[in-house]
């Protein structure tokens, strides 16, 4: 079965064409920006081949797929004869609210369910309906699936996922924590688990996706019992840009201070801090490291805040489970670089990481342990693969298989 992956964001499209028979293979991969300006850029690569790259001006995000489809098929560098030969396609969806918890086949009530949760997730909810709504334009035969962001956190108790504000904000609004990067936390831990030999059900994990968007999971029998990101994915770690944690006390006294608007100060907090507006350089660790390295004292605060706001979390989360198992580092940071998972990982013997430099020196972007041999808790590096789940859970609800990754 040929399943196309869509992650469509409000001025980009990312994709992926997956097979799924007796494996799982990925068959071509791409990237559409600048949606709406006048020099569009697609970057597309069939598995083994070289880059292509498009540039062509795309108004909207049904043009995009329509380019999308027409250089999947295209005779010099695609790999179909015909768009029909898609089975089905899969989204991801960033907020499902409380009404998704778990991948669901795309109809009228689906539809209408992300729509109403588009107030929740305003930058994103928007555009996975535009693919959508593109997609069924285009192949409106073709079923469609989608995998949401925050399902994997609906497991989390009351008392976890509730705010400490009036209680009919709850109700009305449903304010409370739904998490973010679900799909990753749970593909990590499944995969860490198997990689090792063990229960994903009967382990307690914790999950840090580190990239320029952060979280981590608390994953305890295989369920999400807390995750640091909230209501909207500001909360929690510091990160590229993002505040994380910080005393909204702080905010409403700059907003004042600086007479800023509401929309200002969400782009402060938002777009402005973490990384970036601490080291005053980049958003990209990468950046930031080579000053630090050239002795520029913001720069080397930046990274220090950074890994210590993450094994606080690490140490919370261990407090809440009651121990800890296996820590997995994931995303661009977490897989590739290792001076920021030294920063975090050393000095976590108090909860039985006997962590080895050697093991961790240089590993990018494959499956790693971090820790001796003999270590009472496991820390290791396991690339994520968003794309492939969704592909997965797409195939699983077509065929009602129970296809694993």
């Amino acid at each position: 079965m040929k399943i196309l992956v869509l992650n469509c964001g409000s001025s980009s499209i990312k994709y992926r064409l997956f097979n799924i028979g007796d494996e799982a293979e990925l068959l071509a991969k791409g990237l559409l920006e600048r949606i709406g300006l006048e020099k569009s850029e697609l970057t597309h690569q069939v598995t083994d081949k070289e880059k292509v790259k498009i540039v062509k001006p795309i108004p909207d995000h049904q043009d995009g797929i329509y380019l999308i489809l027409e250089t999947l098929k295209h005779p010099e560098y695609g790999l179909i004869k015909d768009v029909n030969e898609i089975d089905a396609v899969g989204h991801r969806v960033v907020n499902g609210g409380e009404k998704f918890n778990t991948s669901v086949l795309i109809n009228a009530e689906v539809k209408e369910g992300i729509e109403k949760c588009i107030e929740l997730a305003p930058l994103h909810n928007p555009a996975n309906l535009k693919g959508i709504l593109s997609m069924e334009a285009i192949l409106p035969h073709v079923p469609q699936v989608a995998t949401f962001d925050t399902s994997f956190h609906q497991t989390m108790p009351s008392y976890a996922y509730l705010y400490p504000l009036p209680y009919e904000y709850y109700e009305k609004y449903r304010i409370r924590r739904y998490g973010y990067h679900g799909t990753s936390h749970q593909y990590v831990g499944e995969k860490a688990c198997r990689y090792l030999g063990r229960n994903y059900k009967s382990n307690k994990i914790i999950t840090c996706h580190l990239g320029n968007g952060s979280s981590i999971a608390a994953i305890n029998q295989g369920k999400s019992v807390d995750t640091s990101m909230g209501f909207t994915p500001v909360e929690g770690l510091m990160m590229g840009t993002r505040t994380g944690d910080v005393d909204v006390g702080v905010l409403l006294y700059i907003a004042e201070k600086e007479n800023l608007s509401i929309k200002d100060t969400n782009n402060l907090f938002n777009k402005q801090s973490g990384v970036c507006g601490i080291s005053g350089i980049s958003y990209d660790m990468r950046d930031v490291e080579m000053a630090a390295a050239q002795g520029v004292e913001r720069a080397q605060l930046a990274l220090d805040m950074y890994a210590y706001r993450v094994k606080k979390y690490i140490g919370s989360y261990a407090a809440a489970m009651g121990g800890v198992d296996l820590i997995i580092l994931t995303g661009g940071i977490g897989e590739n670089d290792f001076e920021t998972r030294k920063r975090i990982l050393q000095g976590l013997e108090f909860l039985g990481v006997d962590f080895d430099p050697e093991r961790n020196d240089g590993i990018r972007g494959r499956e790693a342990i971090l820790t001796k041999p003999g270590s009472k808790v496991l820390a290791m590096v396991m690339p994520t693969n968003e794309e492939l789940v969704i592909a997965i859970n797409t195939y699983n609800i077509i065929e009602k298989a129970d296809f694993r990754f």
